[in-house]
């Protein structure tokens, strides 16, 4: 089996020991007869599993007891509607950041519930970028300030994030555990795992237990956090799976270690950024200053070249490299599991494009 360089922003590479883990205990867990997918999730075999992925990201994340970890469903999508239609209140305004199209899908949903300030729009600048901390026209006495920590679609990254009077509660779907940073200044934290963190089906969330204290009694019981809280997010059947895999995953980053993972994840993107900047015939989409690590978003003179680029490049073992439907260009999106050699395999690619089409 030869297995390609998988540059999708998502869903995305997995650490090779985690799918060889996982392909040793599919048939049978851990001696149980059965597979990880087959059992109860009120088994002693499956709530380990499950305590362990939680445990893993609080430790990852630095979290205290004033934090609760949850393990959801419906992705960063449901999470769009539950945070505004939970803390966005009648006669409250909520703040949010729309620096992309995933900024702007949240500030949508937020919307259909109730009262929202913009405190920053660069969702349309060119080249692509997020606000800086000190630009964001905030609200007083907002319900909370939401922003999306990487821009997966334009491959624009806050560097610092901004300390608003209000709750922070911020979309790390492309980012998560990519780099530390203080999560303790932030109310709420919630990313689809498919990027960083393991296979499509489940969604981290991370909120201050006084924050969740703030939510509303009069929504469905699915739809509060208090829900999940109480009942260790196994108030109905969780994506069992999933959650294996996170375990596995979070696992496997605890024993790479955190700042050495973010080390590496910033030499992939220089790499491939001092190649885009080499000559002219490749072009960052990002302002330099908030170029993303984990998508690397380029344009080549035409977009007939970019065929060429994305259509040789597949020939070659290189795939998911066609940029988002809504902006085209060249997108490498080079997450925790993806490898240096990778990277430097399409640096090369990229020398010997160039220097046939230049």
């Amino acid at each position: 089996m030869s297995r390609i360089l998988n540059f999708s922003a998502g869903p995305a590479m997995l650490p090779v020991e985690v799918l060889e883990a996982a392909k040793a205990d599919l048939v049978d867990y851990k001696g149980s007869g059965m597979s990880i997918m087959e059992m109860s999730h009120r088994g002693k075999e499956y709530e380990a599993v499950h305590d362990e992925a939680i445990a893993n990201l609080k430790e990852l994340l630095g979290l205290d007891d004033a934090f609760e970890v949850l393990l959801l469903q419906g992705g960063a999508s449901l999470q769009f509607g539950m945070i505004p239609m939970n803390f966005l209140g009648a006669g409250q305004t909520a703040d949010y950041v729309n620096s992309g199209s995933w900024g702007s899908a949240a500030l949508k949903q937020a919307r259909l519930i109730g009262t929202v300030a913009v405190a920053a729009d660069c969702e349309k600048d060119v080249p692509t970028r997020v606000p800086a901390p000190g630009d964001l026209k905030l609200t007083p006495g907002a319900a909370y300030l939401h922003l999306t920590s990487n821009e997966t679609i334009s491959g624009a990254q806050w560097k610092a994030f901004p300390s608003p009077n209000a709750p922070l509660v911020a979309d790390m779907s492309s980012d998560i555990l990519s780099r530390p940073f203080n999560a303790k200044p932030f109310s709420l934290i919630y990313a689809g795992a498919q990027k960083n963190l393991g296979p499509s089906g489940v969604t981290v969330v991370a909120l201050r237990k006084d924050f969740a204290e703030k939510e509303s009694k009069t929504l469905p019981t699915m739809l509060r956090y208090s829900t999940h809280i109480e009942n260790k997010s196994m108030y109905n059947t969780p994506p069992c799976f999933s959650i294996y895999i996170l375990t596995l995953v979070t696992r496997w980053l605890k024993a790479f270690g955190l700042e050495r993972m973010h080390q590496q994840n910033a030499e992939k993107a220089a790499l491939l950024y001092q190649r885009i900047d080499a000559t002219a015939f490749y072009r960052g989409t990002a302002r330099k200053e908030c170029r993303s690590d984990m998508n690397v978003t380029f344009r080549l003179p035409t977009v007939e070249l970019e065929d060429l680029f994305i259509a040789q490049a597949s020939k070659l073992g290189m795939k998911g490299l066609k940029g988002h439907r809504s902006v085209g260009g060249v997108r490498a999106s080079i997450y925790n599991a993806f490898p240096v050699a990778g990277v430097q395999t399409l640096v090369g690619f990229m020398a010997d494009f160039e220097a046939r089409n230049g």
